[in-house]
């Protein structure tokens, strides 16, 4: 027994060391990022109730009911059965010691073998899940398989070996641990001698399955056991998807951007080694669904062995533990590239691939529509849309190299405040289509107002955007608002040169427009465009916008109204809508009812929801300065999402966003459906109604 008991403590510690050193290696690597800027001390509360809701709760992981709900049977499990493995191992020192749990006991024996049963059926259906039913998000391949047969090995160990131990110690049988009571019948014939040899090699077989799933889980996907609580904790707590400002007043700065993953903040870091490769990203993206280059799970993935690599070398560091047992692996490449340094530490930053064109390539950055459904899908928290546009802003502000498109459309927002390169001057030309008893007072003029409201570019030279917003105008005049807008004086907002990464362009436009707030004493502004909408409310602030300044969509402001009584729509509208989400109102906002509402309120619609809409909602393909780019790979986002639309059998395909009902209609003109099915915005329907 001394023998015994030495070996289990001898393997117990060498495990524990093995898995502290791969944990503390992953904390340096983190540690290389530079600190980020979020402040946790001011919002440690509302932190831990995230945290909390998700790992507890599984709020994101149950948007897939089934392999939430098999999720939340494995993870409380597991926090049942630790109870019982306590029980276990002690047992396997001193067979006569259990639980001091008094008459409670055999209850408890009888909800470990419940839990058991219950985790391996689990365990089933994940491996069902993966491997049978195929589900394209999932990985195959052995790495899941160990974990599964981890986790069955592990809860069969138990069975066996409390089985074996009955048999073996002369136990009555028993109605509460009833099934190793079941496989205990069954072992009998096997004599107490070898029950007894049985119930030692199930006992030395549960605890080496356990401590070798402790090792390995650092060094795995399932990291995210560890990595995924303290990155729920440190996410940032900012409006959704608000990009962290470039001080590009920084002398010391060589570069703007990220070029190298110690370039990224260690929150960002972190999110590597969170990642649980559940596909959830991926396939949502609209890019990858679409056959674009771009993977959300993998641009991580990549990413985060990259960090493994750089980061062992760095701090010279094995990542793998035991390194044996990681032969073949990336471990061999982290050897390689350590020993060509020759302990040079001067040259630590040049040891490997290059983080831009090789492990992350342009043609992933350039496909992303910064939608966020990616990360509106991830139950750990991953913000991927930063990693992206972090890197397209040295591929832009450094390097200067972007497609040429979006450098077209860049230069013209410079050089005349719209991606078109039309006339400054040509910018309130859209008042031509408004009638004399549609005013559209100039903020010029002087006149008091409450809203300013901001036409944006497309709805001020598209000439199909510029209906939305004269219907808009009327909306607002028949509901009696005082507004004024600011004709040629307005400019671009600035959101697409930001998520195309010129932030130099960006920083500058925004000031302007906020120096132009400030001038005409603008306290509340209406948009129709949720990409204006976006970076006035939630990043301007960063810029010197007042807290004071209230920022609206139209979509909210027409919803109010309507409840008020301040407009009333009593035309019959006998049509079919189906109503797309806009990214940037919705995943970016949270505006997914006002729009529904007013569509609800208009008589006659028959609202039809597509198969994925709200929070699940596909981008239409405009968003991060994709709308002025070609798609050169795969099907078109926009064709495809008009596809889904179509499917319910619309007359009218609705939307809240200038640049979605440009991509929709072009997709109704593609797929030769513009003759039977109408593009709309709701100001559009809603002025339609008004008699």
């Amino acid at each position: 027994m001394a023998i015994h008991l030495a070996a289990a403590v001898l393997v117990t510690g060498y495990a524990i060391f093995l898995f502290a050193h791969v944990v503390y290696s992953r904390y340096l690597f983190i540690r290389l990022g530079r600190p980020g800027t979020d402040e946790i001390k001011t919002s440690w509360k509302k932190r831990l109730k995230h945290t909390a809701a998700q790992m507890f709760g599984h709020g994101t992981l149950l948007q897939d009911w089934r392999s939430g709900v098999m999720h939340l049977v494995i993870f409380y499990g597991f926090i049942v059965l630790q109870l019982g493995a306590i029980d276990l191992i002690v047992q396997g020192i001193n067979t006569d010691w259990h639980l001091p749990l008094g008459g409670v006991y055999p209850a408890f024996t009888l909800s470990q073998e419940i839990v058991v049963l219950l985790v391996l059926a689990a365990v089933l259906y994940a491996a069902f899940r993966r491997y049978a039913e195929k589900l394209p998000r999932l990985k195959k391949g052995w790495g899941p398989a160990i974990v599964l047969l981890f986790i069955g090995g592990l809860m069969l160990s138990i069975l066996f070996t409390l089985a074996a131990k009955r048999v073996w110690l002369g136990e009555a049988p028993s109605g509460y641990p009833f099934v190793s009571s079941f496989i205990a019948s069954q072992f009998e014939t096997f004599g107490e001698t070898a029950n007894g040899v049985m119930f030692y090699s199930g006992w030395w077989a549960h605890l080496l399955i356990l401590l070798a799933f402790l090792v390995y889980v650092p060094q795995s996907k399932h990291a995210h056991i560890l990595f995924a609580p303290v990155n729920l904790f440190i996410r940032s707590v900012s409006p959704h998807g608000r990009l962290e400002p470039v001080n590009l007043e920084d002398d010391d700065a060589e570069t703007f951007g990220v070029s190298k993953i110690e370039q990224f903040t260690r929150n960002q870091l972190t999110d590597l080694y969170a990642c649980v490769e559940c596909g959830r990203c991926t396939s949502s993206c609209p890019a990858s669904g679409t056959g674009k280059m771009l993977s959300p799970m993998h641009l991580i993935i990549h990413m985060r062995d990259h960090l493994t690599n750089k980061g062992a070398a760095i701090t010279s560091r094995t990542p793998w533990m035991p390194a044996f047992a990681f032969s073949g692996n990336v471990a061999n490449r982290v050897a390689a590239e350590a020993s060509a340094m020759d302990g040079d530490k001067t040259n630590d930053t040049e040891f490997t691939l290059e983080l831009l064109g090789e492990t992350v390539t342009d043609q992933e950055l350039w496909a992303c529509t910064t939608c966020r459904n990616c990360e509106d899908q991830c139950p750990v928290a991953n913000e991927h849309v930063s990693f992206i546009v972090d890197m397209r802003r040295y591929l832009v502000l450094t390097e200067g190299s972007l497609p040429a498109e979006a450098g077209r459309a860049l230069m013209n927002i410079e050089r005349q405040g719209n991606p078109w390169g039309l006339s400054r001057q040509d910018r309130a030309r859209w008042k031509d289509g408004l009638g004399g008893g549609d005013p559209a007072p100039s903020i010029q003029d002087g006149k008091p107002f409450e809203y300013l409201f901001y036409i944006g570019s497309m709805g001020a030279y598209d000439k199909r955007c510029q209906k939305i917003t004269r219907a808009f105008i009327r909306i607002m005049n028949r509901a009696g608002i005082s507004f004024a807008v600011l004709d040629n004086e307005e400019t671009n907002s600035g959101d697409t040169a930001r998520r195309l990464g010129n932030e130099f362009l960006y920083q500058e436009l925004a000031r302007t427009n906020i120096g132009i707030f400030n001038k005409y004493k603008v306290r509340k502004i209406v948009t129709i465009d949720p990409h204006a909408y976006n970076t006035f409310k939630n990043e301007y602030p960063d810029f010197g916008l007042g807290p004071d300044v209230e920022v609206y969509h139209h979509s909210e402001l027409i919803a109010s109204w309507l409840k008020e009584g301040r407009i009333r729509p009593t035309m019959k509208l006998a049509e079919r809508v189906t109503y797309h989400d806009s990214c940037y109102l919705g995943r970016y906002n949270g505006i997914y009812d006002a729009p529904r509402d007013i569509l609800s309120a208009v008589p006659g619609i028959d609202l039809a929801e597509m198969e994925r809409t709200g929070r699940n909602s596909m981008c239409c393909g405009a968003g991060g300065g994709r709308m002025w780019m070609e798609e050169s790979e795969g099907t078109r986002v926009n064709v495809s999402r008009t596809e889904q639309a179509l499917a319910v059998k619309p007359t009218i395909i609705g939307t809240a966003c200038p640049y979605c009902l440009t991509m929709m209609s072009d997709g109704t003109k593609t797929l030769e459906a513009d003759d039977r099915v109408r593009t709309m915005d709701i100001a559009e329907i809603v002025e339609a109604a008004l008699e």
